[in-house]
């Protein structure tokens, strides 16, 4: 108790409030999956995404798109590890006109969204959406907003880097 209590007092010295945004509405190209906690393939989808990536024309950004898309739940259901959602690794283009052989297309709605950045390795990622869903979200103005979540990551991430970072994007409406 006394440990995870420390590492709440870490992470509240380490985060930085979020931004809020709105965001336009997005168009990806990649691959999606369901899944759980449990039968994670999060890897999968990036090893078949990554060798791949060049095929996909029309990029608006240089960031890859790590996406999670939940059915409408309590937030505490949604960190169950048999809880399922549709899990993406995907890129933002400007349009669906040109998807490779065997690609996805899914389109992000947008919205108002809190912008967090999660610095480190992948696997501390955790501890990050802990803080969000557990003590930022629950003290702020706003509750949780059934439209995607997702991080956007630069081109050059390595989920072991000490070093890495992402921009996490919880959708958010206000009380």
């Amino acid at each position: 108790r006394g440990r995870a209590r420390e590492q709440s007092a870490r992470l509240r010295r380490h985060m930085k409030e979020p931004t809020i945004e709105t965001i336009a509405q997005a168009r990806l190209v990649g691959f999606g999956a369901r899944m759980t906690l449990r039968s994670d393939a999060t890897v999968a989808l990036w090893q078949r995404l990554m060798p791949r990536r060049n095929e996909i024309r029309n990029r608006t950004t240089n960031d890859y798109v790590s996406m999670r898309v939940y059915e409408p739940m309590p937030v505490a259901q949604m960190f169950a590890p048999d809880t399922e959602f549709e899990k993406w690794a995907a890129i933002e283009v400007a349009d669906h006109g040109s998807v490779p052989d065997g690609m996805q297309t899914y389109t992000l709605e947008g919205g108002r969204y809190a912008v967090f950045l999660h610095e480190g390795p992948a696997s501390r990622f955790p501890e990050t959406m802990r803080y969000i869903f557990g003590e930022w979200l629950p003290q702020s103005g706003f509750t949780l907003d059934a439209r995607e979540q997702f991080e956007r990551l630069p081109e050059g991430y390595s989920p072991a880097d000490e070093n890495a970072y992402e921009h996490v994007y919880i959708p958010v409406v206000s009380r």
